[in-house]
């Protein structure tokens, strides 16, 4: 029997909006403490922009940011979302950190947060749900039709690794150098709903392949879909979630700006055939963003070229200049020229660590990166 579908609710076109989850450590020893709760409690009551929620354990909070159609009022409501948020943790004597994962927590110290969501979360994954401390940030994108909808999502499917490299912010994972720039999406990866999104053109395809899903007993709701970009029919938006949460706010809005200006050239000129060759690669050119970020190799299966995921952005920031201008975007997309020529957070963490020798000192000089204004 089929159930009710999907509406694929109103949203302005091109609009966006940011979440950001965060690192709560203590100011002893730099590891990850259980504040949420005391540090919302406090939030609640004052004033101030968006929202600030909890996350899956005690040791993370999530922040997230109204609707903007503008880059410049964008940072500016992020940095007062932070402002206020540490302006409560300093009184709670708590440090708050971006970085896609806590360079050396371990995750069976974690507390869950007691929410339903979350106790079942719990349950159904076990260990994972622990290990699912790490933070990222998630990009909202406003879409005219579900149909658009879907065609984006697979359009901005060929320059995820960018935004995985730009975005690469966890080397460190339970004391080691990783080797890879972002540890955290091999977290994400555990999950069984995981990865890329059906091949569906259509929103009616979309809700017949979910019709089937919802059926079988797989998953409930589009929550349980943990794929790099999904759509969100409630708000009327496709979700990019394959970015590290950075270590500063402006970083943040300026890789959401990037999505924007990508956003617009690809549903206004649509520059590639969306067909399934198009994933030939992705799992490919996923792990070498995740691997060597910006220095990776990128693959395209279609036009048969091969280069650096680095070289690829700077492609991309040519073919976005006119939509920059018109979205009043240039100084984010002159910050992702930056990254590309100065090196990711996760180089700056690394470099960071090659000085001190520390872990500890490391979670600091990311907080005070975080505090800092720009």
């Amino acid at each position: 029997m089929s159930m009710q579908p999907l509406e694929f609710g109103k949203s302005a076109p091109l609009t966006m909006g940011v979440e950001l989850e965060l690192q709560l450590v203590n100011s002893r020893d730099c590891d990850l403490t259980r504040a949420a709760s005391d540090l919302l409690s406090q939030v609640a009551k004052r004033r101030h922009p968006g929202e600030i929620k909890p996350e899956i354990t005690e040791s993370m909070i999530e922040v997230s940011t109204g609707i903007h159609s503008r880059y410049v009022p964008l940072r500016a409501e992020l940095q007062q979302i932070r402002d206020a948020l540490l302006e409560v943790a300093e009184r709670l004597n708590v440090g708050v950190s971006g970085g896609g994962a806590h360079p050396f927590q371990h995750w069976s110290e974690r507390r869950i947060m007691d929410a339903p969501r979350m106790h079942h979360v719990s349950q159904l994954y076990g260990y994972l749900a622990k290990q699912f401390t790490v933070f990222g940030q998630h990009v909202h994108i406003g879409c005219a039709s579900g149909d658009d909808a879907l065609y984006l999502m697979h359009a901005v499917s060929r320059y995820i690794p960018q935004l995985i490299a730009l975005s690469a912010a966890s080397p460190y994972y339970q004391g080691v150098d990783t080797a890879f720039d972002t540890s955290r999406l091999n977290a994400v990866s555990a999950f069984p709903l995981s990865g890329r999104a059906p091949f569906v053109r259509t929103w009616e395809e979309f809700n017949a392949f979910f019709d089937r899903v919802r059926g079988a007993g797989i998953a409930e709701s589009m929550k349980d879909f943990y794929w790099d970009v999904r759509p969100k029919p409630e708000f009327g938006t496709i979700e990019i979630r394959v970015c590290d949460t950075p270590l500063t706010v402006e970083r943040a809005a300026a890789l959401a700006a990037y999505a924007q200006a990508l956003a617009r050239w690809l549903l206004i000129e649509r520059p590639h055939a969306i067909t399934e060759d198009a994933y030939l690669a992705y799992n490919y050119n996923r792990f070498q963003a995740c691997r060597f970020g910006l220095e990776g190799e990128f693959i395209d299966p279609v036009a048969h070229t091969r280069r650096s995921i680095g070289d690829e952005v700077l492609t991309t920031l040519g073919a976005l200049a006119v939509h920059a201008r018109e979205l009043e975007s240039e100084p984010a997309l002159r910050e992702i020229e930056a990254i590309v020529r100065g090196g990711n957070d996760a180089r700056w963490m690394r470099e960071q660590y090659a000085v001190s020798g520390s872990l500890p000192d490391l979670v600091w000089r990311q907080a005070e990166r975080l505090r800092a204004r720009p």
